[in-house]
């Protein structure tokens, strides 16, 4: 497993960009350097690190993971994620529900039906030997358009049959509860400077009211109210990097409509006020 490892990481080091695409649909590798927080919004992803740790946090929760361990994520969460031991060498693959739904016919039992939406995990010889075929395509690329998607199928595969596949069903079962969920945390993420009523969002989830409120909970960590100021906060420290003299403005952009507020909920998230934070982004972006 070693010798498996050790062949991810040179192939992730060589063949890794800053925009982190691969010529291989859904993969994604990367190299980095930067100890930093990192607040960004996650997608459907299995993650696993060749080198370097993780922790990433959501709500309350902390999950750390290393070299030789993965992670999944089953829907867009905000997270707050900070590499340590670098360089940090990992890689992505993108869960998508369109693949995994026909592999679903072949399992011998069925999705739980509530699971968490993150976890962590330990890569074994299954998951490495997959993922390390899967890599070597990068230097077959007349390969890879034939037995990449076989691969991806194998690699999904383990994941369904590990114990971490009641997750991963979730992303291909159409009436899932973590697919109903997703409907309100997709309106969140993409009309998330508007007012919002958690009934409008238990209608749109096709859920009673406080069935949704314990679903999205389950699912996010987090209550629909809590959810929106995360995206509403790290969406505004985006902008902040080309805005940074328009605190007022970027608070009223994201459905502030109180600078004050702004203010305050922007430091006890990040630690300092928006104004200062804007300035210390604005100095790492410059070359």
């Amino acid at each position: 497993m070693q010798a498996l490892l050790d062949e991810i990481r040179g192939l992730i080091h060589r063949h890794a960009r800053s925009d982190l695409r691969t010529p291989i649909d859904g993969l994604m590798l990367s190299v980095v350097d930067d100890e930093e927080p990192d607040y960004s919004l996650t997608e459907p992803l299995f993650v696993m690190l060749a080198k370097g740790g993780k922790r990433l946090l959501l709500g309350d929760q902390v999950h750390e993971y290393r070299a030789g361990q993965f992670l999944v994520v089953t829907t867009d969460l905000p997270v707050t994620g900070h590499f340590f031991d670098t360089p940090a060498l990992g890689l992505g693959l993108v869960l998508k529900p369109a693949v995994i739904a026909p592999l679903l016919l072949e399992l011998p039992f069925a999705a739980s039906v509530r699971t968490p939406a993150i976890a962590t995990g330990e890569a074994g010889f299954d998951l490495l030997d997959p993922i390390a075929r899967l890599l070597r395509l990068l230097d077959r690329p007349a390969d890879a358009r034939v037995l990449a998607p076989m691969i991806e199928r194998e690699i999904l595969w383990r994941l369904l049959t590990s114990p971490h596949g009641d997750m991963i069903r979730q992303i291909g079962l159409a009436d899932s509860a973590l697919t109903h969920v997703n409907r309100a945390i997709r309106w969140i993420r993409d009309n998330y400077a508007q007012p919002m009523r958690v009934e409008d969002l238990a209608r749109l989830a096709a859920m009673s009211s406080s069935a949704f409120h314990r679903h999205f909970r389950s699912v996010t960590t987090m209550s629909p109210v809590q959810f929106q100021k995360r995206i509403r906060l790290q969406e505004a420290r985006t902008l902040l990097v080309s805005r940074p003299d328009d605190v007022a403005g970027v608070g009223h952009r994201v459905g502030y409509e109180s600078p004050s507020q702004f203010t305050r909920e922007y430091r006890r998230m990040f630690g300092v006020p928006p104004s200062q934070d804007a300035v210390r982004l604005r100095a790492r972006t410059l070359p």
